[in-house]
């Protein structure tokens, strides 16, 4: 990159202390020679050959050798001496002298000395100058360059030949092997690329300084190189361009071709092998097993056919990228071709559909006919096991559990019905699909089966219905005659609670008479209530009886529940009787105490008969007496009224009632004992 004060190239020749090749200095020497301009060339070379590292023979060598190579370009060599010179004896070749022979001036030099002839700014570090130079940099800069040029020149010419050939044979050449003379050596897109890349970095160094900042000048065959590749890309750029729409032409003729090749595939498969499938499936099917293996073969047909689809939706984008293209030429052929090759798909995959929605309602219908044979037979099997009496509440809930099964199977005939309807108006609608083909055996054995299927489930469940009211009866009887059973031990229940409230709550004798008969009228109230359940308990028990011969069989608790209620209605009328007549004496001693209680004294002729007070007396007693003696039923057995403490209490009463009537005797007494007196 360097030039000498007459503004000629410098070319720096670095020998080492290894052997050094001639030959490949010499081709090296033509090859750095061809890279300036005519221009640059006629401005002379200035060659440096550093000899600090290398032998004086091989330096004589190298500048004779310049002689053969650079005769008329080589203004001035410069030779760079080591700091230890050479032996006079092998300098003694002076150059100087060979002026005129070689052509050239030759000086030897030290390279401090260097700066005399060259600028220290067209120099390199090597010899104490600051031109930045990286030859390795250079290398590559080169090599890119050359890459560039040989491929880009050798690419134009392949494209210039493809253009010509399909502008001369567009029309003419169909033939599918001349399809491979259309790809070029290298890639275009490639080429172009590095050419980009080489022209940036070549304008970029002509503007930009070193990376010590200085600014640096580019090297004359850089500034060669930029019109050169700006040139090759421009070129390149309008080969390429008419070459992508040669191939999007041919592209567009070859995808054309191949989408028609692969539309007559699709439609022929579908029309054939695909149509001649579905003809032979029409069955349904009897049983879910049957249908469900149909499903099965149904689903590999559908496998078949989505493989075919699967190219119907590939070209149908083909095609309609092709329609958005906006070519007049293709329109009418492509929408031919996207028609043709809908109608046949949409048709073929209604039929797919129609027949995968028939399998699954036979598939349904015959799941719904299995389930309702399932609950036929649980029904039936529940009605042939004998009912075994537990109690009401079983009964009834093996009734409640009758009823819902029946209702349930109600629920599935007409489910059944559903669905063998629709199965039946899907078949019916099925000879619209059949390509000509004459179903009629096929439909009528599918809808006799359907039809058989639905009869033979409405007989069943008629039979079962049948069996279900008669057992309906039977368990309504059991439920009143449990119910019979209950209600009488409930009253033999009540009639003992009743009992047991007479002995104990009901023992009060009323403090006078008018209480005592309030008492009395209350006790008749209870003893009614006690004899319409007592009477309510002996309807049931017959009842149970009438019930247990319609049933044939033998009651549990009514022979044990009739002589209970009898009992304890016994032992109740024992205890009434008791307490009527301790109530009775009661009235009768508080009316006759109350009485002569009342009566006035001034009126002695009423008390003419003292027998009065000793019957009051004699009552009393007897009352008192009656309260102190338990009730005695037919079996032994005694109840008190009350507690000791109650009866106490009630005796206490009569005790105080009766010690006023003997006070009042004795009153009555004393007049008629003064009256003799006076």
């Amino acid at each position: 990159g360097g030039k000498d004060r007459r503004s000629g190239l410098i070319l720096t020749i670095p020998l080492c202390l290894e052997q050094t090749s001639m030959d490949e200095l010499s081709v090296t020497l033509d090859y750095l020679l061809s890279i300036p301009s005519e221009k640059c060339k006629a401005r002379g070379f200035t060659v440096i050959v550093d000899g600090r590292k290398s032998q004086w023979n091989v330096v004589k060598t190298v500048v004779l050798m310049l002689q053969n190579v650079v005769p008329a370009e080589v203004s001035l060599v410069c030779v760079v001496k080591p700091d230890e010179f050479w032996d006079k004896k092998v300098t003694h070749f002076c150059f100087w002298k060979e002026k005129d022979r070689l052509g050239f001036e030759v000086i030897l030099v030290s390279a401090n000395k260097l700066t005399r002839y060259i600028e220290p700014c067209q120099l390199t570090e090597d010899f104490g100058g600051t031109l930045t130079y990286d030859h390795m940099d250079w290398l590559n800069k080169r090599l890119v360059f050359e890459k560039f040029t040989k491929e880009s020149t050798s690419l134009l010419d392949e494209l210039a030949l493809i253009n010509n050939g399909s502008d001369k044979g567009n029309q003419q050449e169909k033939d599918r092997s001349i399809d491979l003379n259309f790809l070029p050596s290298v890639d275009p897109e490639t080429v172009l690329q590095t050419g980009h890349e080489l022209l940036s970095e070549l304008q970029q160094r002509r503007f930009n300084g070193s990376d010590g900042g200085v600014s640096w000048s580019p090297m004359d065959d850089e500034l060669l190189a930029q019109p050169q590749v700006m040139k090759l890309l421009d070129s390149l750029r309008e080969q390429y361009t008419r070459y992508q729409e040669v191939c999007r032409q041919r592209s567009k003729r070859t995808q054309l071709e191949e989408i028609q090749q692969k539309v007559m595939q699709v439609v022929n498969w579908l029309e054939g092998p695909g149509s001649e499938q579905l003809r032979t499936q029409w069955g349904i099917g009897d049983s879910i097993r049957a249908s469900q293996a149909l499903q099965q073969k149904h689903e590999e047909i559908e496998s078949q056919h989505s493989e075919w689809f699967a190219v119907y939706v590939e070209l149908n984008q083909q095609i309609a990228a092709l329609l958005n293209a906006g070519d007049e030429e293709d329109l009418v052929e492509l929408k031919a071709l996207q028609q043709q090759l809908s109608d046949v798909c949409y048709r073929q995959a209604s039929q797919l559909e129609f027949r995968q929605n028939l399998l699954q309602a036979a598939l349904e219908f015959h799941s719904v006919a299995q389930d309702l044979s399932q609950q036929l037979d649980g029904l039936l099997g529940m009605l042939c096991v004998d009912v075994a009496p537990a109690d009401g509440a079983s009964i009834q809930q093996t009734l409640k559990l009758l009823e819902e099964k029946l209702k349930s199977v109600d629920l599935g005939l007409q489910g059944l019905r559903e669905k063998g309807q629709s199965l039946l108006d899907q078949i019916s609608n099925q000879a619209s699909w059949a390509y000509g083909k004459d179903v009629t055996i096929e439909n009528k054995e599918n809808v006799d089966h359907i039809q058989g299927v639905m009869e033979d489930m409405q007989l069943r469940k008629q039979r079962c219905e049948d069996m279900v009211d008669v057992r309906r009866l039977k368990m309504l009887q059991m439920v009143q005659l449990f119910k019979c059973e209950e209600d009488a031990a409930q009253a033999v229940e009540w009639l003992s609670e009743l009992l047991d409230a007479l002995l104990k709550t009901h023992i009060r004798l009323g403090d006078d008479a008018q209480e005592t008969k309030v008492l009395l009228e209350k006790h008749r109230k209870f003893v009614d209530v006690a004899q319409s359940t007592y009477d309510y308990g002996r309807q049931l028990l017959q009842a149970t009886v009438v019930l247990c011969q319609s049933l044939r069989c033998t009651s549990r608790s009514s022979g044990d529940t009739l002589p209970r209620l009898n009992r304890v209605w016994k032992q109740f009328t024992i205890t009434s009787e008791e307490r009527v007549h301790r109530l009775e004496t009661a009235v009768a001693f508080h009316s006759s105490a109350e009485k002569i209680l009342q009566e006035c004294p001034e009126q002695p002729e009423a008390f003419n008969e003292m027998e009065q007070f000793d019957e009051i007396e004699a009552v009393g007693k007897s009352l008192l007496d009656r309260l102190t003696v338990p009730v005695v039923y037919p079996d032994g057995s005694e109840q008190y009224f009350g507690s000791p403490s109650d009866m106490a209490s009630a005796a206490e009463y009569i005790r105080e009632k009766m010690k006023l009537v003997s006070l009042k005797k004795q009153q009555l007494r004393q007049p008629e004992a003064t009256t003799p007196a006076s």
